[in-house]
């Protein structure tokens, strides 16, 4: 998989991504990291970006013909996102879609965003990391593509803890224990040390069911509904 982030700070990537499993994954070739600063396509003096937005208010807004230049020196193929809060809200399913794509292509917005006409000329979908104000795109793309770079092949080691944890059967996951079995007098459950793995699976998923319940009554709604 090939990224292309367009961005106006590209000091900040590859940031976490390059560290644990995203990190180890860039430095063996599973993905390829092409940050490109939108400031190299700005054609003033002072190298502007943004300017007053028509009809007033407060903020500034990207420029329309230097994301134009720095588009069409990036862009080739793939799907065309822009960060936004007005966008469809990212989730693990649309983690797991990213995954079958080659090369995808990303536009980091600043300040009030970025001119409409930009949206209108170019084929983006807009992506939401949910109902927040952040400072800019980044740090947003940044949690996205932590969540899909582990699922890509040869990524995480163990293969089968993707089907366990939360969201991929619907559910939130199940609580996890580690040694010692007594810790400041609380015990890990007699179930997970009995050695009865039916019992150890029957308990996770009522775990996980009663989790998903209390905590997350939509996502108890939807799973009902696809067990019925």
């Amino acid at each position: 998989m090939k990224v292309n982030i367009l961005t106006l700070y590209p000091d900040m990537f590859p940031g976490c991504l390059g560290y644990s499993l995203a990190g180890k994954a860039l430095a063996d070739g599973k993905w390829s990291l092409n940050v490109v600063d939108i400031r190299d396509f700005a054609t003033d003096h002072y190298k502007s970006v943004d300017d007053t937005p028509f009809g007033g208010g407060a903020g500034m807004v990207m420029k329309p013909e230097v994301l134009d230049a720095a588009l069409t020196a990036v862009y080739k193929r793939g799907p065309l996102y822009y960060l936004s809060p007005r966008g469809t809200v990212f989730n693990q399913k649309t983690a797991e879609a990213w995954t079958t794509e080659e090369e995808m292509t990303f536009l980091c917005g600043r300040f009030e965003g970025i001119d409409e006409r930009i949206l209108e000329k170019w084929p983006f979908q807009e992506i939401s990391i949910g109902d927040c104000i952040l400072s800019g795109g980044e740090p947003a793309l940044q949690v996205m593509l932590d969540a899909v770079i582990r699922l890509l092949p040869a990524v995480m080691g163990n293969r089968e803890s993707m089907t366990e944890e939360s969201f991929a059967n619907g559910l939130l996951e199940y609580p996890q224990y580690t040694k010692p079995q007594v810790w400041q007098g609380r015990s890990v459950p007699e179930v997970l040390v009995s050695g009865h793995h039916a019992n150890i699976r029957a308990w996770r998923l009522a775990q996980a069911e009663e989790l998903t319940k209390t905590r997350r009554p939509d996502l108890w709604e939807k799973y009902l509904a696809q067990k019925n």
